[in-house]
């Protein structure tokens, strides 16, 4: 007796993922029409038939959407990066007003996470927050797109793979920051920061930070560039390398707020000015970033708008809707730190 066709025969004979036939079954605006149009010729062809009850029990819903922490070097025992706490309150708030409960949980990279949901009710979808290295969150990625699991996530646009993303223009606030320090006089630039695919949002303030010294005829010199993550201590020891190579520089460019933060005490503890002797700059506008001494300058990512995008597009994606990757302006708030 022949065996019934299954979703993963069509899968196979159209060259597409399981996901993309289930979408395409439903006529979801998700799939482009010679993608449907194809998928669903098989189908007629293999006389599969949809399991009618296992699609009843896959749209129910739970009116819940889960957000994902990834669990960050704190200097507390928190583990939350401060930058998103307000992203948390907001998405909250954003939940509450659509309807939804919020489940909230951290995520680790040896965690079996990315497998939780599938083929549960948990949750209606996944909000994911932080990541760590790119390169080993991304394999976690594509089995939530094989397992045909809604999610948005908060980062820099990822052009490889079929993923909704909300950020900011990373790109951009790095250009500006370089540029209004340049525009006080500022010539010779360190950048603290790792610069590379395994922190796609770092690399991208990286580049626009480039990209202003080149137009303003300004040298970009590599080794003056030093690695760090997103915490205190990192920017420090960074800030610390930097000083010890002897390298000349009259301003430093945190690829964060908390690396910026760390950099400034290095800075201090070497009998540096701030910003006489140099002038320091960060990113992320977090409150602690207007308490400094002095108060640092940086770019500011609306943390307010941020959440708010990422459930609406969350639930466009559990309602079938179309949505694409949003990226946000960053806003130049000025302080001391660099000297006006």
């Amino acid at each position: 007796m022949k065996s019934k066709a299954t979703s993963f025969d069509i899968a196979y004979r159209a060259g597409v993922s399981q996901s993309t036939v289930s979408r395409a079954l439903r006529n979801s605006p998700l799939v482009n029409e010679e993608t449907r149009l194809k998928v669903q010729a098989i189908a007629k062809e293999l006389n599969y038939k949809v399991d009618k009850n296992a699609s009843n029990l896959r749209s129910q819903q739970s009116s819940t959407l889960a957000l994902l922490l990834f669990e960050d070097p704190t200097n507390d025992d928190s583990l939350i990066n401060p930058f998103f706490l307000s992203m948390l309150g907001s998405i909250t708030k954003a939940c509450s007003d659509k309807g939804y409960d919020l489940l909230v949980s951290f995520q680790q990279m040896n965690d079996d996470w990315h497998a939780e949901f599938e083929d549960s009710n948990k949750a209606d979808g996944i909000i994911l927050l932080g990541y760590g290295d790119f390169l080993d969150y991304e394999e976690k990625l594509i089995q939530l797109i094989e397992q045909d699991t809604r999610f948005v996530r908060w980062g820099a646009d990822v052009e490889s793979l079929p993923i909704v993303s909300v950020g900011c223009d990373n790109f951009h606030g790095g250009y500006q920051l370089t540029e209004h320090v340049i525009m006080n006089g500022r010539k010779e630039f360190a950048f603290i920061g790792e610069a590379s695919s395994h922190a796609p949002e770092f690399f991208d303030r990286y580049l626009g930070h480039c990209k202003a010294l080149k137009d303003h005829k300004l040298a970009v010199d590599e080794t003056k560039q030093f690695d760090a993550i997103s915490t205190e201590e990192s920017g420090y020891k960074a800030a610390e390398s930097l000083i010890k190579s002897g390298a000349k520089f009259d301003a430093l460019f945190g690829a964060s707020d908390l690396i910026a933060i760390g950099a400034m005490r290095a800075l201090l503890d070497n009998n540096y000015k701030v910003p006489e002797d140099v002038a320091i700059v960060g990113f992320d506008d977090i409150p602690m970033a207007s308490f400094t001494f002095p108060p640092l300058t940086t770019a500011k990512q609306n943390t307010k708008l941020a959440g708010e995008l990422l459930v609406e597009s969350l639930i466009k994606l559990i309602n079938e809707e179309e949505v694409k990757t949003t990226l946000m302006p960053t806003s130049l708030i000025v302080r001391k730190s660099c000297g006006s």
